[in-house]
């Protein structure tokens, strides 16, 4: 299998390189900065005998994806799965954001993904499957959290759109929602209240316990799997039963 994970080398991007990674497999791991967590990422998750490419690119820039695409299509002549990871971190409510800084986390997080997938189209064969994660901001208001939460109902919505014009061909596009987790973006976004948060979230969900990242990663190599083949557009949420109650 070939993947493409954007904000792969980090978080649930990592996580979901280790998952795919076997001897054969390509793993095509995009970041923006973090240079030393972007060798970390390709060291652990080599060691489980994927090929891992590591592609610095500001998915934000559709030239930058331009060229990202050019050189995935040097290595592989077909992308299986593309993930969708890549979000811009800004903390604050919905007026407090200054206007670049909403525009920039609405290109990362959102637009990015439309012009991934129309560079990579040509390598995306049937089969092939998109999948973009989300979480529960995109549907319920969260303090602080406008812009991320806004940008994954934006990207939510793109999913739908993409899963139509796609299926025809036999491509797939969907979106993984995730329950809280213990990561750098979490802590960036909640700060000093992080731990209670977490900790408020394994007191009060239903299934007794927070989300472990293997709990998102089965879920997106299901999706990614032939026994998801008619799941289109749809929005899976992980959480153990949290956003029920």
């Amino acid at each position: 299998m070939n993947i493409l994970i954007t904000g792969g080398t980090k978080g649930i991007g990592k996580a979901t390189a280790l998952r795919f990674s076997a001897p054969g497999n390509h793993l095509f791991l995009n970041y923006f900065h973090d240079d030393a967590a972007a060798a970390r990422a390709k060291e652990e998750v080599s060691a489980k005998g994927g090929n891992v490419h590591l592609l610095k690119c500001n998915v934000g820039n559709y030239l930058e994806v331009r060229e990202m695409a050019a050189i995935i299509s040097k290595e592989v002549d077909s992308i299986n799965v593309i993930v969708h990871c890549a979000t811009g971190i800004v903390r604050g409510d919905s007026l407090e954001i200054a206007p670049e800084e909403w525009r920039n986390v609405v290109e990362v997080s959102s637009l990015s993904l439309i012009d991934i997938v129309r560079e990579i189209r040509p390598l995306l064969k049937y089969g092939s499957t998109i999948i973009a994660l989300s979480s529960r901001g995109a549907r319920k208001a969260t303090r602080k959290y406008a812009a991320l939460g806004s940008t994954k109902a934006f990207t939510e919505s793109i999913i739908r759109y993409m899963a139509v014009e796609l299926a025809p061909h036999g491509i797939r596009a969907n979106v993984v929602s995730a329950g809280a987790l213990d990561t750098e973006a979490f802590r960036s976004m909640f700060a000093e209240n992080a731990d209670q948060m977490l900790e408020n979230a394994a007191a009060l969900n239903p299934s007794g316990r927070n989300l472990t990242f293997e709990d998102v990663t089965e879920t997106i190599a299901f999706l990614a799997s032939p026994g998801a083949q008619m799941i289109q557009g749809e929005v899976i949420h992980i959480d153990g039963g949290l956003s029920l109650k």
